[in-house]
């Protein structure tokens, strides 16, 4: 989680489109656990992603247009904002949830999503955020929508392990950037070394080895204290912007991003059955 939070000051430092970063962290990153997975000497079980193709398709793509939209929102708002936005996605999941799921609204998740609301209203509005934030912010909610996506498809798969699905979306969401990406600005085939390796880590550490560190760390962990450890990489997001670029977050906004995260936890740690 402190590695996931991380991701939005590389993002700042290369100079490279939002497509082409996702890009590259799509495909650095596929590479970097199949590699693992040779290492390991585990092999992907064609029958159970043939069983669930479709929807590892679906979130695949997600995948790769949720990380174009939070790496612009982190362009055009500060990254604090951007990844406050961007946790709205449990919300979108309960809001989702009786349609795809049909589940049923019950009091608590009424109460998490009112709050949610609140807590955006004080971000984008009291907040007094200009064009550019606004721009960010809408930014930050269209990416939280693609996450709920995932969230949501992921709940289909029923054959593919968690390593496993995650090396075909990454693999899938490569496939899909790549004719976007050579149509639009192309491959960057001019980064000095500098970019090149940041470009590396946000493949390699904040992609492959993030991965590989959260599915291997949730085999021993009850789904309550995972749902805990993940608000780690909100808040240090929050916090590296803070401290590394010196960006604050005025009171309004300070409120609004506490009511936010605090009503997806509670939602996570009181829902007699999870939705996130």
């Amino acid at each position: 989680m402190l590695i996931f939070g991380s991701v939005g000051l590389l993002v700042r430092l290369l100079p490279l489109t939002s497509a082409q970063i996702a890009l590259g962290r799509g495909s650095i990153g596929c590479l970097f656990l199949v590699g693992a997975f040779f290492l390991l000497r585990k092999r992907l079980s064609f029958e159970h992603i043939r069983a669930d193709l479709i929807v590892l398709i679906i979130s695949g793509i997600s995948i790769g247009i949720n990380w174009i939209l939070l790496f612009q929102s982190y362009r055009y708002t500060t990254i604090a904002t951007a990844t406050i936005c961007y946790y709205l996605a449990p919300v979108i999941v309960v809001l989702l949830s009786p349609l795809v799921l049909g589940e049923t609204l019950n009091r608590l998740k009424i109460v998490c999503i009112i709050t949610t609301l609140v807590g955006f209203v004080l971000i984008t509005g009291w907040g007094g955020p200009g064009s550019n934030d606004l721009l960010g912010i809408l930014y930050g909610v269209g990416a939280a929508f693609f996450y709920a996506v995932i969230i949501l498809a992921n709940k289909f798969l029923r054959h593919v392990t968690n390593m496993e699905r995650t090396i075909i979306q990454l693999g899938i969401s490569t496939i899909a950037l790549l004719p976007y990406v050579l149509s639009t600005t192309g491959t960057a085939t001019n980064l000095s070394l500098k970019s090149f390796g940041l470009l590396l880590i946000v493949g390699i550490v904040h992609t492959g080895l993030a991965y590989y560190l959260y599915f291997s760390g949730l085999n021993g962990l009850s789904g309550q204290t995972a749902a805990l450890f993940s608000y780690f990489d909100p808040l240090t997001a929050i916090l590296f912007s803070a401290l590394f670029l010196s960006e604050p977050l005025v009171a309004a906004q300070i409120i609004g991003g506490v009511l936010i995260l605090g009503s997806t936890l509670v939602n996570d740690l009181l829902s007699p059955k999870k939705t996130t």
